[in-house]
């Protein structure tokens, strides 16, 4: 993968059609791969640097990650995609500035997308909080309720922000 071709987004964009979304369940006709393909250690290492420096990556690991159990070619393919993704964006990161203007305040973001696996009828749920102007807490996972609306998936994904929100303040109360 040192000399793979950089890439300019994390991953390739989910089909409508679900028969041709590249990151559908496993079909009976595919293989799934065998432990010669180092699959969950490559999804591990892509959750440490989601987790701890690399947040614009957590949709795409958390996705590749649900098949975990089975994955198949495709997935291995998205795997590899991610990783060119990063090989061109090396220079991205975070970077904490001790002289920012609103250091005290964090500012937060919060998104969901309904049914974004329609395979599962669940929705999406993401978020960042900054803290002078960089992330200093991020979170993209699947929904655990069934959202019946695109508005309820919407109060679900600020619920869980809000509750992340209430923590980072007594954090930041505490310091």
């Amino acid at each position: 993968m040192d000399k793979a071709h950089p890439l300019s987004t994390p991953m390739v964009v989910r089909s409508l059609d679900i028969k041709k979304d590249p990151y559908r369940p496993k079909g009976d006709d595919e293989i799934v791969l065998g432990p010669e393909v180092p699959y969950l250690s490559a999804i591990g290492a892509l959750l440490y640097l989601a987790q701890c420096t690399r947040p614009d990556i957590s949709f795409s690991v958390n996705l590749l990650a649900r098949y975990s159990s089975a994955p198949t070619w495709r997935h291995w393919t998205g795997i590899k995609h991610v990783l060119r993704y990063l090989r061109g964006t090396t220079d991205m990161g975070l970077f904490y500035s001790s002289e920012s203007t609103n250091a005290q305040s964090i500012i937060g973001y919060a998104d969901a997308g309904y049914l974004s696996d329609p395979h599962q009828g669940r929705s999406q749920t993401g978020y960042v909080f900054t803290c002078g102007g960089t992330a200093i807490s991020w979170r993209s996972t699947k929904q655990t309720l069934v959202a019946t609306s695109s508005n309820h998936s919407e109060i679900l994904a600020l619920h869980e922000a809000s509750r992340e929100c209430v923590w980072l303040r007594s954090v930041i109360h505490h310091i």
